[in-house]
C-alpha cells in the first residue's frame, strides 16, 4: 500500500497470469507467488502443469488436512494429482525442460530489465544458494512470464534499464505481471498494458527505474 493506493492482491495477479495460459499448454511454475497459479486453472487437464522435481499433470493445492507429504511441487508444497498424472525422476524432469517441451514459465525475479534480463538467484548481498533449475527453465521455455512484486520492500524499483543483480538468462522475459499492472516487452521495450485500479500510469512510472510505454490500449488490470 502506498499512502491510500491499494496494490495487487497475489491471487488477483495469479488469476490474472491463469488467464495468459493456452489450452494445451505445458506449464512450469517457479517457488514462491508463481504457484498460486495452480489454483486458478481449469482441474480438467486442459494446462498440464510440470514441476522441475519430476511430476506433470498436477493440480490445485489440496484442502487441509487431506496433503500428502509425498506428493509436493518443486518448492516442497503439497499438490493434487490429475488423472494421467506421472511422475518421474529428476533426470527425465530436465529432459523436459531442456528439450524445449515447456510451453510457458512463471517465475518469480528480483530485477527485470527491459530488455528482457531476468535476475532471480541473488542480490549480491547474501548467499542464497545458486540459480538451480531456473538457468533451465528461462532460457528453454517457450514463453517466460515473470511475476514479483513492482518494487523491493524498501520502495526500490525491481524493473530496470540494466539488472545490477547476478542475472538467471538474458532477453528471456516476455510478460511482466507486478502488484501495478501487466506488461510485455517488445522492440520497443517495456510496454504497460494493464495498470492497478486508481493508479495512474506516471504514478507507475515513478516507481519504475526505466522508460515504460504506455500502450494505447493500457486497461484497468480488474476489466
Amino acid at each position: 500500500m502506498d499512502g491510500k493506493k491499494v496494490r495487487l492482491s497475489r491471487d488477483l495477479m495469479a488469476m490474472r497470469i491463469a488467464g495468459e495460459l493456452q489450452s494445451g499448454a505445458i506449464v512450469n511454475l517457479g517457488l514462491g507467488m508463481p504457484t498460486l497459479v495452480s489454483n486458478y486453472i481449469p482441474n480438467d487437464g486442459s494446462i498440464v502443469l510440470h514441476a522441475e522435481n519430476g511430476v506433470i499433470g498436477y493440480g490445485q493445492f489440496p484442502e487441509q488436512g487431506k496433503e500428502n507429504p509425498n506428493l509436493v511441487n518443486a518448492g516442497g508444497q503439497p499438490v493434487t494429482l490429475l488423472p494421467g498424472a506421472s511422475i518421474f525422476s529428476h533426470t527425465e524432469s530436465f529432459a523436459m525442460i531442456r528439450g524445449g517441451y515447456i510451453d510457458v514459465a512463471v517465475l518469480g525475479a528480483f530485477q527485470v530489465s527491459q530488455g528482457g534480463d531476468l535476475a532471480s538467484w541473488s542480490t549480491g548481498q547474501r548467499n542464497l544458494g545458486s540459480p538451480g533449475g531456473a538457468v533451465d527453465i528461462a532460457l528453454e521455455a517457450g514463453e517466460l512470464i515473470v511475476m514479483m512484486e513492482h518494487t523491493t520492500k524498501e520502495g526500490e524499483p525491481k524493473l530496470l534499464e540494466e539488472c545490477t543483480y547476478p542475472l538467471t538468462g538474458r532477453k528471456c522475459v516476455k510478460t511482466v505481471v507486478t502488484d501495478l499492472g501487466l506488461f510485455r516487452i517488445n522492440e520497443y521495450g517495456l510496454t504497460m498494458f494493464e495498470i492497478a485500479p486508481e493508479w495512474s500510469f506516471e504514478e507507475v512510472q515513478g516507481l519504475t527505474a526505466m522508460s515504460l510505454i504506455r500502450s494505447p490500449e493500457l486497461k484497468d488490470f480488474l476489466e
